[in-house]
């Protein structure tokens, strides 16, 4: 059996999956969270995985939650010429941090201003907000000094920091713009949607953008 993804193409965390089965060129059946197959799909991962959050995994009877984990998984599983974890223990280590600081300090306070758009204007979390807007300054200051001397998060080479870096800056910029004074930033995200993989998820992405509920900007 192959393996299947349920994903919706424009989730930042289902693209942060495609791109690493992307960049190794996995085969894989898209069970896509919209359109006709929707509802299906919707309700076969509904049977599946009780919490509803996606991108999940299926390798035969097996299932992959996570994203993080998923491209662990399609690592030791269905390993390709692109190693997106480092052999090495140490460089590991960093890769894996690096994930961290991509999904807690930028996805994630990206999400509030989405999450928070959605509410009732009478529960909106204002403060919430605010904090989120300080967390990716602060984010986009350190990785902008970071940034200042390599061409990937982790050093030379494409890794799963870049998989989940590529998506959450995307969109981060689109939700709290990145000061021009981040030129590092810049560059790097750049770079990242200039990596074939990253295009890829990109354009299939581009049917769902009125999904953006703050608006999604003419660029990109």
């Amino acid at each position: 059996m192959s393996l299947q993804l349920y994903a919706h193409p424009f989730s930042s965390y289902s693209q942060k999956v495609l791109i690493a089965l992307y960049e190794n060129g996995t085969p894989f059946e898209f069970r896509i969270l919209d359109g006709e197959e929707g509802p299906e799909n919707t309700r076969r991962l509904a049977a599946l995985w009780p919490i509803r959050r996606f991108p999940v995994l299926l390798d035969g009877p097996r299932m992959v939650v996570e994203a993080s984990i998923i491209v662990e998984y399609l690592g030791l599983r269905f390993p390709g010429p692109v190693r997106l974890i480092p052999e090495d223990a140490e460089a590991a280590l960093e890769v894996r941090m690096l994930d961290r600081f991509f999904d807690n300090y930028v996805s994630t306070p990206q999400q509030k201003f989405v999450f928070d758009s959605l509410r009732p204007e009478a529960a909106r979390d204002a403060h919430g907000v605010a904090e989120a807007r300080a967390m990716l300054e602060k984010a986009y200051a350190w990785l902008d000094t970071r940034m200042r001397d390599r061409e990937w998060a982790a050093g030379e080479h494409f890794s799963l920091a870049d998989c989940g870096a590529a998506p959450f800056l995307f969109y981060a910029d689109w939700t709290h713009a990145i000061d021009a004074s981040f030129a590092n930033v810049h560059a790097y995200r750049q770079r990242l949607l200039a990596r074939p993989s990253v295009v890829r998820a990109v354009d299939e992405a581009r049917p769902y953008r009125a999904y953006f509920p703050l608006g999604a900007p003419d660029r990109d």
